[in-house]
């Protein structure tokens, strides 16, 4: 597990504040992996020896393996095995329930012993309350990443409803840090709300941000950094596709690593800009 203190150290060091999406689709994936017994987790596998070193954090969506049953869910495990110990490991499952529910989704992702798999960190969806996010906090170390502000076209439908004079969205943020501080708690914003980082700063101003959004679906790393980055960072941005369906043939993982490193450099410049490098 990755704490605060070692992911700041991990984005110095690595001059980086990329997460890489692993969303494999077999309908989008090379055909020549499609002979290896197990084709999504050989793809995985390649991309991730292509980009350890330009990113800090990794994010499987839990929904690109259920789909596949058994056998997804085994390459999900063997994912989470073989993903690097100097980055945080995110399981993107969105899960949102209460009480015993939520205990046995902790345990199915954070619970080695049981479930095969031991992320860092999860995505949550809040709108059930407290006791939909508390049971993930029960295990030291783990970080639990509560859904803030997203880039979905039906974000207007219940995030920018008004509540006491401000945004659902706000109270959500409000009000769950006051269950664990800033180094159990981040929020997903996506970079498509850049303008509204300012306001979410008010709310979270030490808080990790993770931002999916930029590139493919209109967002802007300059916006992201300059409106939400902290003198820590604060930041992790995301990228899935436009990193691991750069090609399609028997050098993608070398076409991935030169979109990993565009991110990177683009991110290093920005790192400089704010002096936390």
């Amino acid at each position: 597990m990755l704490s605060r203190e070692q992911l700041i150290a991990q984005i110095k060091q690595k001059r980086s504040f990329l997460c890489v999406g692993l969303d494999p689709d077999l309908d989008k994936i090379p055909e020549f992996l499609k002979g290896y017994p197990d084709p999504i987790f050989e793809f995985n596998k390649r991309i991730i020896d292509a980009t350890k070193d330009l990113c800090v954090a990794y994010k499987p969506n839990s929904a690109f393996y259920e789909a596949y049953g058994i056998k997804g869910l085994q390459s999900l495990i063997s994912t989470s095995k073989y993903l690097p110990a100097d980055t945080l490991n995110i399981i993107d499952a969105k899960r949102g329930d209460i009480g015993n529910t939520s205990d046995k989704y902790a345990k199915a992702f954070f619970d080695d012993s049981d479930s095969g798999m031991d992320f860092d960190a999860i995505t949550i969806t809040p709108y059930m309350g407290n006791d939909s996010v508390t049971p993930y906090l029960k295990y030291d170390g783990k970080w639990v990443i509560i859904l803030a502000l997203t880039s979905s076209v039906g974000s207007k439908d219940f995030q920018y409803s008004e509540v006491d004079g401000g945004f659902l969205y706000e109270t959500v943020i409000k009000k769950s840090n006051t269950w664990a501080g800033a180094d159990r708690i981040m929020y997903v914003v996506g970079a498509t709300k850049s303008t509204e980082f300012t306001n979410i700063r008010a709310h979270a101003p030490d808080n990790f941000l993770l931002v999916p959004g930029v590139g493919a679906q209109g967002g802007s790393l300059e916006d992201v950094c300059k409106y939400g980055m902290t003198k820590d960072c604060g930041l992790l941005v995301n990228s899935s596709r436009g990193i691991t369906y750069a090609a399609n043939g028997p050098d993608f993982a070398d076409a991935a690593r030169a979109e990993a490193l565009k991110l990177q450099q683009q991110m290093e410049q920005e790192l400089a800009l704010a002096g936390i490098i």
